[in-house]
């Protein structure tokens, strides 16, 4: 006689065993049916286990005195029966098995394994299972986040931040650079309606629940035209140097163009140099002459529009030696005036010795001040 050996009877055979399995440790065969009471008091709801994402997971339930089959099961899966293993997953391993204790671990655990566990227990006079349910707690993952962005002032922004995690993380908004409390929001999406230059910055996306934070940046820019500061007039001596600044805010940052009159002046133009440095523009005259003297005018460019002011350059005269001894001779006469009315005590008075000195005195100072005065002219 020939014996057949069927593929599909292997695969329904172990069906079979797994079914016994289940069925061994619901009602085991001989045994009376038991009151509702009784069955309760067999089965046992352990606390719940709340474990992080990566950690490892132990499983125990005790044994006891004459048992004869025991399993950790998975809500539908086996993963061990006594000291053989049922599961695939390379993560489940068996770690105590004794009369006493009945151990399974599973490392680095996922969400995918949250759900109910059960060791089940069968004695030699009647079934009974241990349950527990497993909560996988995940740190917040900031999963979709609006990129950097650039707009144009008055235009209407919108930052999105959407992040996964268990519990569901608390999301929260806020300008960081720089600084303002009063723009922020409790929410995944940030609305900013007709923004301003000054509300562009880096902005912060924080996502929060009771295992962890995750917070990432965004850059906000917002362009606007130039505005321009008020130039201030300048006074040079001729001969000397002379600048002229001209400073000005804007995104982009501006470029700059320098007029004498109607006439566009350039680098290097009649030795002038002029040197731009991000919002600072400065004219230079290295030896300024009558003819630099006047009104200069300073425009400031970028896509979004323009502005200008205006400077004088206007000529400082320096004291020359004339000068400065008719104003020696003018402070030495009100010094005179003002030291001989301090000696007078009144209408008619007499003067005394010493007012007399300073009266022949005063004649002889104002004699040689004279003459020095010719002897320069010579």
């Amino acid at each position: 006689m020939k014996m057949v050996v069927c593929g599909g009877c292997a695969a329904s055979w172990r069906r079979c065993v797994v079914m016994s399995l289940r069925l061994l440790f619901l009602l085991p065969a001989g045994l009376p049916v038991r009151s509702q009471g009784e069955s309760q008091s067999d089965n046992k709801q352990m606390e719940n286990i709340t474990i992080r994402q990566g950690e490892t997971l132990f499983l125990s339930c005790s044994q006891g005195d004459f048992v004869t089959h025991t399993a950790w099961l998975n809500r539908s899966s086996i993963l061990y029966a006594g000291e053989d293993k049922w599961s695939v997953d390379p993560r489940v391993s068996l770690v105590t098995l004794n009369q006493d204790e009945f151990t399974i671990k599973i490392e680095d655990v996922d969400l995918t394994d949250e759900g109910l566990y059960i060791c089940a227990v069968q004695t030699s006079s009647r079934p009974r299972t241990t349950s527990v349910h497993v909560i996988v707690q995940v740190p917040p993952k900031i999963v979709n986040l609006s990129k950097d962005l650039v707009v144009n002032e008055g235009s209407n922004v919108t930052l999105m931040c959407l992040a996964n995690g268990k519990p569901e993380p608390a999301i929260v908004w806020r300008i960081i650079s720089p600084s303002d409390e009063s723009l922020s929001s409790d929410n995944e999406v940030l609305e900013i309606p007709f923004i301003s230059r000054y509300r562009a910055g880096v902005y912060e996306c924080t996502a929060a629940n009771d295992i962890a934070v995750d917070t990432q940046t965004v850059e906000l820019t917002v362009n606007f035209p130039p505005s321009i500061a008020d130039g201030r007039d300048v006074g040079v001596t001729l001969g000397q140097r002379g600048v002229l600044l001209c400073e000005a805010d804007a995104v982009p940052e501006a470029d700059f163009e320098w007029y004498r009159d109607d006439r566009r002046i350039f680098n290097g133009f009649d030795g002038i140099e002029i040197e731009n440095d991000g919002a600072v523009s400065k004219l230079t005259f290295f030896n300024v002459s009558e003819a630099d003297y006047g009104n200069y005018s300073c425009v400031a460019v970028n896509k979004l529009g323009s502005a200008n002011t205006s400077i004088v350059l206007y000529e400082i005269i320096e004291p020359t030696s004339s000068t400065l001894l008719q104003e020696m001779t003018s402070s030495n006469l009100e010094h005179t005036a003002f030291e001989n009315n301090d000696f007078l005590e009144g209408p008619g008075a007499v003067q005394d010795g010493n007012s007399g000195t300073s009266t022949v005195f005063t004649p002889t100072c104002l004699l040689l001040i004279v003459l020095l005065h010719l002897l320069l002219k010579f």
